[in-house]
């Protein structure tokens, strides 16, 4: 059991770095909204979820309370947290044969 956990610890500190990087950048871009400075562009926001941070960008989402009114961004992230969501399930799955 604990070959399984060391094979993807890598892939938790990942996980972990580009969801609290997501998390951040999301805020940032609220606070940029906010006082009307140049923002920070969803193609970046949706980059960075892809690649990973989707949980830190939904999470994001809701705390800054940011592009939730944007209801095809919202669909957007849901539909790559879901994917992300399936992906680890079918990792762990694997694994676990």
């Amino acid at each position: 059991m604990t070959e399984y956990f060391t094979k993807f610890v890598w892939l938790f500190y990942y996980l972990m770095v580009i969801n609290i990087v997501t998390f951040f950048i999301f805020g940032i871009d609220k606070y940029l909204a906010v006082i009307k400075w140049r923002r920070i562009a969803e193609k970046v926001l949706l980059i960075l979820s892809v690649i990973g941070g989707s949980l830190g960008g939904f999470i994001g989402m809701e705390i800054f309370r940011h592009k939730r009114r944007k209801m095809n961004f919202y669909l957007v992230m849901l539909l790559i947290l879901l994917a992300h969501i399936a992906c680890i399930y079918l990792i762990v799955l694997r694994c676990v044969e």
